[in-house]
C-alpha cells in the first residue's frame, strides 16, 4: 500500500530563505531513493507573516518509507546536519504524518 509522507512547515519570514535550500536539497536527495513516486510542495502566508509550507511525498510502500527515513538520517550523518538544531535555529514549527490513501470515508 502507498505510503504519503506529510510535513507541515510554520516558517518565520526571515528564515524561509535558508529552509526553502535545505528542503530543495532534501527532495533532490529523496527523488533518487528507490520506491519514491513523486513529491508536491504547496505554500501559504498565515496572518502574522509565517510562511507555511506543506510538503506531500509519495512512496511505494511501507518499506520503502522506512528505507528512505534510515538513508535520509545516514545521509545527515555524513554531512554533519543536525535537523533539530536546524529547526530551533530558525524557529520553525514542524507537523508529521503518514497516512494512506482510502477509496471511501
Amino acid at each position: 500500500m502507498r505510503q504519503i509522507f506529510i510535513d507541515k512547515f510554520i516558517i518565520p519570514e526571515s528564515s524561509f530563505n535558508e529552509f526553502s535550500e535545505r528542503m530543495n536539497y532534501n527532495r533532490e536527495f529523496l527523488k533518487k531513493i528507490s520506491g519514491f513516486i513523486q513529491d508536491t510542495v504547496y505554500k501559504s502566508v498565515d496572518e502574522q507573516g509565517n510562511i507555511l509550507i506543506i510538503t506531500i511525498a509519495e512512496w511505494q510502500d511501507e518499506l520503502s518509507l522506512k528505507k528512505a527515513k534510515e538513508l535520509v538520517q545516514n545521509e545527515y550523518k555524513r554531512i554533519n546536519f543536525n535537523p533539530s538544531e536546524f529547526m530551533s535555529r530558525l524557529s520553525v514549527k514542524m507537523e508529521r504524518g503518514t497516512y494512506q490513501e482510502i477509496d471511501k470515508y
